[in-house]
């Protein structure tokens, strides 16, 4: 009995391990993007790479980094990121895919001059938030493939409270649209 399920097991690996070795593939490449959050005055630009990894046809995996700046406040504080985030993909069709992920939000609160000179003091910090993403991952060519998608990011930062109430009820929760290239490995 035991013989008979050790075969099994052995044959299940024989046939699915070359079909998951086939579906395996690397991608990486550049993105842009725009990006608001609730509280930030308007829309600022996003630019990193994209490392993406297909486990199956249905399966991905993506590590990113980024860097982007918005201004909150009236221009009291600009807050810049270089987020490096982690993302589970899902691709209900091989065109389109969902995810979830989290990372690491490095950010620094640069002060304006008039705060800087009031004693608040410019700061770094690594924050941990979570995002969900929807997007569409398109074949240019076999080696190629360009993608657009739309990612909510899940953020609480705690500004510091500023004279003149400026950053009252601030939130840095967003959202961005990006698009992106992907090579092949």
């Amino acid at each position: 009995m035991s013989r008979t399920i050790s075969t099994g097991i052995l044959l299940g690996i024989l046939i699915l391990l070359p079909f998951s070795a086939r579906s395996q593939s690397i991608y990486i490449g550049p993105h842009l993007g725009i990006q608001k959050a609730q509280g930030a005055q308007s829309a600022s630009y996003l630019v990193g790479a994209t490392l993406r990894l297909k486990l199956l046809p249905f399966i991905g995996a993506e590590g990113d980094i980024g860097y982007r700046q918005e201004k909150f406040g009236s221009g009291a504080v600009t807050v810049k990121e270089w987020p490096v985030t982690f993302t589970g993909l899902f691709y209900p069709l091989s065109i389109i895919y969902g995810g979830i992920g989290g990372g690491w939000y490095n950010t620094t609160f640069d002060y304006s001059d008039t705060y800087n000179q009031a004693g608040f003091t410019d700061e770094t910090t690594r924050k941990f938030g979570w995002h969900l993403a929807a997007g569409v991952e398109l074949p240019a060519s076999p080696k190629i493939k360009l993608f657009g998608d739309i990612r909510w990011v899940f953020l609480d930062y705690k500004f510091k409270d500023l004279p003149g109430a400026v950053l009252d009820g601030a939130k840095a929760s967003s959202y961005s649209i990006n698009v992106g290239l992907l090579l092949r490995l």
